[in-house]
């Protein structure tokens, strides 16, 4: 079940994001737009416009989400691979993405000062408080 489900909502996210599946909706629209004056603007015609594009969108969030979710970790899991592979990566970074808000602006405050200090000429540094990969406080910056 996972699995079909898993293939369904690939595919829909990438049918979704075609060009052509926009113009297939903009035709629903237009159709349902012209056909106004043939049904005296009622509230039934309103109501299948509004009632369709709930429907569909109420769906969507949940096959576009799913989409992302299994994207977003694969991507992590490519990039703590990569994190891992470098010697002189920071083992820190690995899993990141399971630190709390504050945690991760810390980090990312560190990595911004880094790089302003590269864009500026001086040699790169180590984040403070690395630790190598064996556990050893690596060293600091002056």
């Amino acid at each position: 079940m996972e699995k079909l489900f898993t293939r369904f909502a690939t595919l829909t996210a990438r049918v979704a994001g075609k060009p052509w599946t926009f113009i297939v909706c903009l035709g629903v629209i237009l159709v349902w737009a012209v056909t106004g004056p043939m049904f005296g603007f009622s509230q039934t015609w309103q109501l299948v416009i509004n009632t369709g594009t709930t429907i569909v969108t109420f769906l969507m969030v949940f096959l576009i989400q799913n989409t992302q979710n299994r994207d977003g970790a694969a991507m992590q899991a490519k990039l703590d691979e990569l994190l891992f592979a470098m010697k002189q990566a920071d083992d820190r970074f690995i899993g990141i993405e399971h630190l709390t808000e504050i945690e991760l602006e810390a980090i990312l405050d560190e990595v911004e000062k880094r790089g302003r200090a590269v864009a500026a000429g001086k040699p790169a540094r180590a984040i403070p408080g690395k630790r190598d990969r064996s556990g050893k406080a690596g060293s600091e910056p002056g």
